[in-house]
């Protein structure tokens, strides 16, 4: 992987996952093929679990200052569950983009998405300098290459004073809390989707989900790569233990 001469060493987001692909540098031909091959099926989980996450995500981004009027980008737009939410809060004053690496998914988006949609990927975002009063991204930070190069973008596209949201992955760290968010998402999980869905492509979609997650660079690392790149106020929550979590930061005033 080639170092990112304006953020330093480059920051995988997990080890190489042999189990999917040989190497590193096979990573992003991988994820993309995945999601190829699982698009159609990505929202079965939501149904699964009563779309209680959509409620979620847009309560989240709300508290975190998403407002009425503001321009957004959802970065990983999949299948525009962060994106249709964002929406609603922003209304008819404001608007929201969204941009994906994966022309499959971009399709599943337009369906319940009517905004702007843009191919391309977190590290190296098509849009200019000081455009979005928010960048967000939901659950999608562990299938870039770099994480350090995707804030450095999301910092840059961002306007004096803009926010950024980021919903990943949690693993509760005590031994209980780790094997009941192994229980639910390596088995539980991947087993419902594979009984609702009949697709063993979208199962393998959700074991890779838990491995990317179990193996994800930890917290602080995050915390500090935000901060490296020059977002302010930098900083993880969780939001629910053996489920999710936020990482948030702020762009300078000018």
């Amino acid at each position: 992987m080639n170092e990112n001469p304006e953020t330093g060493a480059p920051l995988p987001p997990h080890r190489t996952l042999t189990t999917y692909y040989a190497a590193d540098e096979e990573r992003s031909a991988y994820v993309r093929d995945v999601f190829d091959r699982s698009a159609k099926h990505y929202d079965t989980i939501e149904k699964i679990f009563g779309n209680g996450g959509l409620l979620y995500r847009r309560m989240s981004m709300r508290f975190s200052g998403m407002k009425p009027g503001m321009k957004v980008l959802d970065v990983a737009i999949g299948t525009a569950a962060v994106a249709s939410n964002a929406a609603k809060i922003v209304g008819p004053t404001g608007q929201v983009f969204g941009v994906d690496p994966n022309r499959a998914m971009m399709n599943e988006a337009r369906k319940k998405f009517d905004g702007p949609l843009t191919q391309g990927v977190a590290q190296a975002l098509p849009f200019a300098d000081d455009t979005f009063d928010f960048v967000t991204m939901g659950l999608a930070l562990r299938h870039v290459s770099d994480l350090k190069a995707a804030f450095s973008e999301y910092h840059r596209v961002l306007k004096p004073g803009g926010k950024l949201w980021i919903l990943e992955g949690h693993i509760a760290k005590s031994k209980i809390g780790y094997a009941l968010t192994w229980l639910v998402w390596a088995k539980i999980v991947p087993g419902l989707t594979l009984l609702f869905t009949r697709s063993r492509d979208a199962k393998e979609f959700m074991d890779y989900y838990w491995d990317t997650v179990d193996q994800c660079v930890p917290p602080e690392e995050i915390v500090a790569a935000l901060d490296s790149v020059g977002f302010q106020h930098a900083r993880t929550n969780v939001t629910m233990p053996g489920a999710f979590c936020e990482y948030k930061g702020q762009k300078a005033e000018a």
